[in-house]
Formats: C-alpha cells, sequence, structure tokens
C-alpha cells in the first residue's frame, strides 16, 4: 500500500472519506474505477486519485455513485457525519 506523498488539497470535503471507506473495504482504485464505469462515470486512475487527495473537484454523480458503491450516505461523505440537527422555524 503506498502512503500519499502530498498534503490533502481543498478542493473537496470528500476525498478523505472516500479513500478511508475504500480501503477498509479492501477495494483497489481499479475496482472502484470499474464500478463507477458501470454506473456510467467516466473517470480515470489519475481522476480518482486526485479526488481522493481533495485536488479536483467532485460532481453531483460522481458523489451519488460513490456513496452507492462504497455502501455510505451521501451524508457521511460531505460531512462525516450521518445526519444533520434539524432546525425548528
Amino acid at each position: 500500500m503506498r502512503l500519499r506523498g502530498q498534503p490533502l488539497g481543498t478542493k473537496n470535503l470528500i476525498g478523505a472519506r472516500v479513500e478511508n471507506a475504500r480501503r477498509n473495504q479492501g477495494m483497489k482504485q481499479k475496482e472502484l474505477l470499474a464500478q463507477l464505469q458501470v454506473r456510467g462515470v467516466d473517470l480515470n486512475a489519475s481522476g480518482l486519485s486526485k479526488l481522493e487527495g481533495q485536488i479536483r473537484y467532485v460532481t453531483d454523480t460522481e458523489l451519488l455513485a460513490l456513496s452507492q458503491i462504497l455502501g455510505v450516505s451521501v451524508m457521511w461523505l460531505l460531512t462525516g457525519e450521518e445526519r444533520t440537527q434539524q432546525h425548528n422555524s
């Protein structure tokens, strides 16, 4: 397993959580890319690496597909939490 050579960027909120969830499942980047392709998300290895490193933006379709593939909620990918506080109006 290679370690990240660069510090995380600031272009997305989900990259580190995507990498964490993927690794916790024992999934290689290549496997994640294949599952994204099946869902119509065209991302190459460089793009995924940049996404995980938070140095590229993430589209809404990528976000949704990643949550489905990794079995986590979109909210968790965005915030690290499963639910947000509800505000009473």
